[in-house]
């Protein structure tokens, strides 16, 4: 069977991605590619890269214009998403990029959004205990944040334990990450010009104010089964794309390495996307540009009496539109890993 996609945001750096993506998705064909300023040009003028599909002319993001499709993917700026969620019918899987529907708390998206809660969809993070059976099936999934998906992968099988508890202690969490320039978005800002970023980083967000804050307490108090409090630091690095998160953690009492090696080994070892080096071996992030693959590598730090992980994404494919159409496979009922076998770009 094939099932037809529209993409909003179809200028920007998300919503391109999800159309690289779905050109090489052997049962999607795509329909309606919408935005908002862009409306009316080619697409082939503001996403060159996207060969196969550079004559389509982009039509105004409305609910009438991505009505009509199997599933819609909604990759706009926060706070745009859930009133034409609200009026695509029942009948049309409906996956959003923005952050608007994955807290489950309304006083912490009034906090650090500033706006009314529109609600809670399934999160679109399979590789989280119990995400994949609440997928299956679902018409509405929120896709994470690029910085809980690196974070969340990173530490999950630490706070999920063996079986007897987590492995780590849910407070004193202390998490910094950098990110690539497309973090931002691709709208103009003055300290995202290439003379700003090449040749330097730079903190953001600092003091526990960034916005996936919430987001990532919320998946980590989740499987731990307790109240996670996390410190996190964002930075900006001087690179397109890719995250690379070092996330600490005090050890539970008892806990070695050993042991959380075996629990990260068992966690992943099934799992097509995730990949624990090799002892020794550490994630950079050029390993997986392009690719849905997430790598992890950790540590213990005796000294300090800390779990250290280090883990890598590409922010706009695992991290945005790659976790997007791994989603929607899994809610089709499609191979989870349909048009997503693509390696990382080296160099």
């Amino acid at each position: 069977m094939v099932y037809t996609a529209a993409v909003s945001g179809a200028s920007g750096y998300a919503g391109g991605e999800v159309l690289r993506l779905l050109a090489n998705h052997p049962q999607v064909e795509i329909g309606q590619v919408t935005a908002h300023s862009s409306a009316g040009e080619r697409l082939g003028a503001l996403q060159p890269h996207l060969h196969p599909l550079a004559d389509r002319v982009i039509t105004e993001t409305t609910a009438e214009n991505l009505a009509g499709h199997d599933v819609v993917f909604l990759a706009l700026p926060h706070g745009a998403s859930g009133e034409i969620a609200a009026a695509l019918g029942e009948d049309t899987l409906v996956i959003d990029a923005a952050a608007d529907h994955r807290l489950e708390s309304a006083a912490a998206w009034e906090a650090f959004y500033g706006s009314e809660h529109q609600g809670t969809w399934p999160y679109g993070l399979p590789e989280l205990p119990g995400q994949r059976e609440r997928l299956a099936g679902s018409g509405r999934i929120a896709v994470p944040g690029c910085y809980p998906t690196t974070i969340l992968l990173g530490l999950a099988p630490a706070f999920a334990g063996a079986g007897e508890g987590p492995l780590v202690q849910p407070q004193d969490v202390v998490i910094v990450a950098a990110t690539g320039a497309s973090g931002a978005g691709k709208s103009l800002k003055p300290h995202l010009l290439g003379s700003e970023v090449m040749g330097g980083m730079s903190p953001y967000g600092v003091g526990g104010v960034h916005r996936h804050t919430p987001e990532i307490e919320q998946g980590l108090s989740s499987v731990a089964g307790t109240e996670v409090q996390i410190s996190f630091t964002p930075t900006l690095a001087p690179m397109p794309r890719g995250i690379l998160a070092t996330s600490t953690a005090k050890l539970a009492p008892g806990t070695t390495e050993a042991q959380l090696r075996q629990a990260y080994a068992a966690h992943y070892d099934a799992e097509p996307f995730v990949h624990l080096l090799p002892e020794g071996q550490w994630p950079a992030t050029k390993q997986v540009v392009g690719s849905n693959h997430v790598t992890i590598q950790l540590a213990v730090d005796e000294h300090a009496g800390r779990a250290v992980v280090v883990s890598a994404s590409d922010n706009l494919t695992k991290g945005t539109a790659g976790g997007a159409v791994q989603s929607m496979n899994l809610a089709l009922g499609l191979e989870e890993t349909t048009g997503l076998d693509l390696l990382g770009v080296s160099p």
